[in-house]
């Protein structure tokens, strides 16, 4: 029995990578007193720090995630108290997410857990044969390029006698 995902699982081993890492940055925050702060919440206060009460639509965009992860995101740290749903007094249709009292009371915890973590992502990229943030971009930008989708389509070989594409 293995400790680690099957090397050509890329998907599961990605996701392995990830619990790693934000499973360890989950820890430090339990350790802080933070038990219901996650990870991914600090790109959104980041953001949300530097921008201001924004949409859901445009804090996707300031993050670099999907509005569906966006969406639940923001629905996570409302739940914890870290951000409001208001009407945008522009756009009565739009909700602005901002930060509430106790996620700005709680920013230097957050900032200073954020410096750790990049302190210790800069040591790992150096055991690394290549920075991990740097492959990630590669891969990233190259299934910009061309999707994943059609990759797979382009090297699919149905089986003999089954389904024609």
């Amino acid at each position: 029995m293995r400790d680690t995902p099957d090397p050509a699982a890329v998907g599961t081993l990605l996701r392995h990578v990830l619990e790693l890492l934000d499973g360890d940055v989950s820890k430090v925050y339990e350790e802080q007193g933070l038990p219901e702060y996650r990870p991914r919440f600090s790109p959104v206060v980041r953001a949300l720090l530097a921008e201001g009460p924004l949409s859901v639509r445009d804090l996707a965009a300031a993050v670099g995630v999907t509005h569906s992860a966006a969406s639940q995101t923001a629905a996570q740290m409302a739940r914890a108290g870290l951000v409001t749903h208001s009407p945008d007094p522009l756009d009565a249709r739009r909700r602005l997410v901002g930060l509430t009292p106790k996620a700005r009371a709680l920013l230097p915890q957050i900032e200073a857990e954020w410096e750790a973590t990049s302190a210790a992502m800069a040591e790992l990229d150096a055991e690394l044969s290549m920075p991990l943030t740097e492959l990630l971009r590669e891969v990233a930008e190259a299934v910009g390029r061309q999707p994943f989708r059609e990759r797979v389509g382009a090297a699919y070989r149905p089986p003999r006698g089954g389904p024609k594409r």
